[in-house]
């Protein structure tokens, strides 16, 4: 069962989320809040697999709940979807940045949604091939600023190959192909860079390859 939290400041939207949600067997909304703040509490009470967070509340954003859930020790088991609805931009980068595992859009088809929340639910990544380069062109192309992705250093030659292929859009089984090794071994690779980098997932994986400059926006596109 997938516990489930619904975070939006639109009562309408919670409800229509909730009807989806609760029809499906094997997901279960355990709680919902109007609000950033009261949506940290209810993640603090609940635990759930997944929270599903507005990116743009009153009192306190999704951006900041989101950051609040990921640095809090007791939630590392808790998987943050951001809710837009204007796609990718900023504040998704922001997110994503914060902590969250990936994105949808409010107005998603029913089945990409209930197939997003089970991806993030086992511990992956809605980050696409397709969305992580647009996320380099638009957002990821500045700079590198090592000072605020430290932690380059302490990665092996095999980690930083596996971080920049993931950064790419690979997954393990394409990681272990172009790497020419086994799917488990590419995986143990991405784990233990996650692990050295503090990352919660892929996603922030993705994040500091391209903000530490481990791979150049110009080479985004597998």
């Amino acid at each position: 069962m997938i516990r489930v939290v619904l975070i939006d400041d639109q009562a309408l939207m919670r409800a229509g989320f909730r009807a989806l949600l609760e029809a499906e067997d094997g997901i279960e909304v355990v709680g919902e809040a109007a609000d950033g703040e009261r949506g940290v509490a209810l993640v603090r009470e609940c635990l759930p697999d997944v929270a599903l967070i507005d990116v743009q509340m009153p009192v306190m954003t999704g951006i900041e709940a989101t950051r609040r859930i990921a640095a809090d020790p007791r939630l590392g088991g808790v998987r943050v979807v951001i809710l837009t609805n204007y796609g990718l931009d900023e504040y998704v980068f922001d997110a994503l940045r914060a902590g969250a595992s990936g994105f949808l859009l409010k107005d998603t088809e029913p089945a990409d949604l209930l197939h997003g929340i089970e991806i993030v639910a086992r511990g992956d990544s809605l980050l696409s091939p397709s969305v992580t380069s647009r996320l380099i062109g638009e957002f990821v192309s500045r700079p590198p600023d090592r000072a605020t992705a430290p932690g380059l250093e302490t990665l092996t030659r095999r980690e930083r190959e596996v971080t920049a292929l993931a950064a790419r859009g690979l997954t393990n089984e394409e990681i272990a192909e172009h790497m020419v090794i086994s799917p488990f071994t590419a995986k143990t690779h991405v784990s233990r860079a996650m692990t050295k980098l503090g990352a919660r997932d892929r996603a922030q994986l993705v994040v500091f390859a391209y903000e530490s400059g481990l791979v150049a926006a110009r080479n985004a596109t597998p």
